[in-house]
């Protein structure tokens, strides 16, 4: 929280809402009858804490820093994990006070300091028909995954590798300060997004069956303050989370011009709408699995119930749909005929599941439908997204759609060039444990935000940072 909140008060659109153009009696007067559970009236409160200068003379003792407990109860009410004391995301987090300043500021981007932080992304996918769909999602942070066979110091690494070896077989350990991490480059992360991705087992409405499609990504709008998380947890063997152990180079500015999507060009073909009404085509009522439903009738159970819950898990498996049906059991309508509703019965997910998976870089929308299709279990979910490449796109190849949301009625654009001005890093070795720090480049130098201790950075360490902020250079 410290970490963020830093950053946060970094940037223009921040200080202008909550100090510049707000004071404290005008934001108390504002607030609801209740000022100390206002979001607004608390940030503002934060804001004049950390920017105004009141509270930054040292006293004899040392100089204190600003405990916003106040703050804290207010951002994390009613979230089961943030609530806690246990460690967090800090992804997770910047994304829950993103949602929560856009629900305490609807409507108005004026008064949303975020309303900068949102882009498009369009996705294309082409079959071996030559014909493509086009997607549109809105985002306010790019999850990029780490290529480590781009790593620029390969021959070090395998030289390091070859001493580790051997140390261990005598009974000794590398010390930290000769360690040799795998150096990626940015721009390789950056490609690995945006670069073509063979997708399989993905509904052509073209060829009336499942194929193997090319899908590509890129940019319809740049934001103005650019968001980079860096995909260092990753799930290993036995669903254990893991950090990967990597240095990414990342330059001082970065042109993503290149990375600009452009949409249907002449001559493209559209993939038709819906299925050609053949019978090879995927059918428009859920279906169950018949042999999950037979072990499941097998073991005594319902057969109507049985079927209920190899649909409303996507026929993922016997103990995915036992899990469900013991969890629905008890359900008011759950002997009611199934139909093209029957994904009614799906039980809703836990938001704290969600965020966990979103921090391993799973999209939001397929968090929730794998946690859907594996009864609220992490690792199962985790398992079902990688079972099921093809849930990363359109469920069929249609024509062109949009998930950006209607209520977007204003997402920034402009130059692709964009300069470092934040990066938070993860000091740890774990996803259990460990401490994440600021860096913020405030008055043309790099400073270090570590909890209530502020100083100048001396030996930057831009490569060990997990969400790295890009502020756009103006024209």
């Amino acid at each position: 929280m410290a970490s963020i909140m830093q950053v946060m008060f970094s940037i223009h659109p921040f200080i202008s809402r909550y100090f510049e153009k707000q004071s404290l009696k005008a934001a108390f007067a504002t607030a609801p009858a209740d000022p100390t559970v206002d979001l607004n009236m608390q940030l503002t409160k934060l804001a004049h804490g950390l920017l105004s200068g009141k509270y930054s003379a040292p006293a004899k003792e040392g100089q204190e820093g600003i405990r916003s407990r106040m703050f804290k109860s207010v951002i994390t009410a009613n979230h089961p994990e943030f609530s806690s004391m246990r460690q967090q995301d800090v992804l997770e987090f910047f994304l829950h006070l993103i949602d929560r300043v856009e629900k305490a500021n609807p409507g108005d981007r004026e008064l949303n300091p975020f309303s900068g932080f949102k882009f498009v992304v369009e996705e294309r996918v082409q079959c071996p028909s030559g014909k493509v769909s086009y997607n549109k999602r809105s985002d306010n942070v790019l999850s990029l995954s780490i290529p480590l066979h781009e790593a620029t110091n390969k021959e070090q690494l395998e030289a390091f590798n070859e001493k580790k070896a051997a140390m261990n077989l005598d009974g000794k350990e590398v010390s930290n300060e000769d360690i040799v991490r795998p150096r990626v480059p940015l721009e390789a992360c950056l490609s690995s997004f945006s670069g073509p991705e063979e997708i399989p087992d993905f509904y052509s409405t073209a060829l009336n069956s499942k194929t193997t499609v090319t899908k590509t990504a890129g940019f319809t709008t740049f934001p103005d303050y650019l968001v980079l998380h860096m995909r260092k947890f990753v799930m290993e063997t036995g669903w254990v989370p893991k950090k990967l152990d990597v240095y990414i180079d990342v330059p001082d500015t970065i042109d993503i011009t290149h990375m600009r999507s452009k949409g249907l060009q002449p001559g493209e073909e559209l993939l038709p709408e819906g299925g050609s009404g053949d019978d090879s085509a995927e059918p428009a009522n859920p279906v169950a699995s018949e042999d999950i439903v037979t072990q499941l009738a097998s073991m005594g159970f319902n057969y109507l119930h049985c079927q209920k819950a190899a649909i409303n898990t996507s026929n993922t498996g016997v103990e995915e749909a036992m899990n469900w049906l013991l969890s629905h059991m008890d359900d008011p309508d759950i002997n009611d005929p199934i139909s093209k509703d029957s994904r009614a019965y799906e039980p809703s997910v836990d938001e704290a599941s969600v965020q966990t998976l979103i921090s391993f870089g799973f999209q939001e929308d397929i968090a929730i439908k794998a946690l859907k299709a594996s009864g609220g279990n992490i690792e199962k979910a985790t398992d079902w997204i990688f079972s099921h490449p093809e849930a990363s796109t359109s469920a069929s190849a249609d024509s062109s759609t949009s998930n950006v949301n209607a209520d977007d009625t204003y997402i920034p654009d402009g130059s692709g060039r964009y300069k470092l001005m934040a990066f938070v890093s993860h000091m740890g070795t774990s996803t259990h444990c460990g401490h994440y720090v600021a860096h913020v480049l405030k008055d043309g130098r790099w400073t270090i935000f570590n909890d209530s201790k502020v100083a100048v950075s001396v030996d930057l360490p831009k490569e060990m940072g997990y969400l790295y902020f890009f502020q756009r250079i103006s024209n």
